[in-house]
């Protein structure tokens, strides 16, 4: 079994657990700080992962690191220790967020552009997106990419909506290739 679908059940699994408890903000929330610190911290990754240190040694760091957080959480990375799942902890967290926000009609989007959007621009093109997928909110983050010289390349999930001028230059240049074969 593939380690995407791997994270996908166990994301899942968090899922359904957080709407039984109703709790799934609440889960959404503490999942959030568990994946900067998994992010920010490489030797937490490395701990939690060295082939030397025992799972007792690491549930036991686990407990005290994550003190703060909920019962299903600091459980949740436990159950992951003793599986030998650390690895795809940033994964399963990642996917369970996408599955809460799914709840929620919300969609996460970067959106590259040669300059910052103005508070205007970005207003319209939230209320565009909103229609086109149908969402209730949609968080943005405009990310400054010189190399598209002009208009927008959008990225939600896996799907990429380019309307840059170097897309479409890319493009008539993939046509122009294929014409002249």
């Amino acid at each position: 079994m593939s380690e995407m679908t791997v994270s996908k059940r166990y994301a899942e699994a968090l899922f359904l657990l957080g709407q039984e408890k109703n709790s799934i903000n609440q889960l959404k929330q503490e999942f959030s700080q568990v994946q900067e610190i998994f992010e920010s911290n490489s030797e937490l990754r490395t701990f939690l992962m060295h082939p030397r240190i025992n799972n007792t040694d690491r549930k036991k760091f686990i407990e005290e690191v994550f003190q703060s957080f909920q019962k299903d959480v600091v459980h949740t990375l436990k159950l992951l220790v003793d599986r030998q799942r650390t690895a795809l902890i940033p994964d399963i967290i990642e996917q369970f967020i996408q599955f809460a926000n799914d709840a929620e009609g919300i969609a996460l989007a970067t959106v590259y552009t040669a300059r910052t959007l103005t508070d205007a621009e970005k207003q319209q093109l939230e209320q565009n997106l909103k229609k086109r997928l149908n969402k209730q909110t949609i968080q943005m983050d405009n990310v400054v990419d010189p190399e598209l010289i002009g208009g927008v390349k959008i990225r939600i999930g896996n799907t990429i909506y380019d309307g840059s001028i170097s897309g479409k230059l890319r493009r008539i240049e993939q046509q122009i290739v294929t014409a002249n074969n």
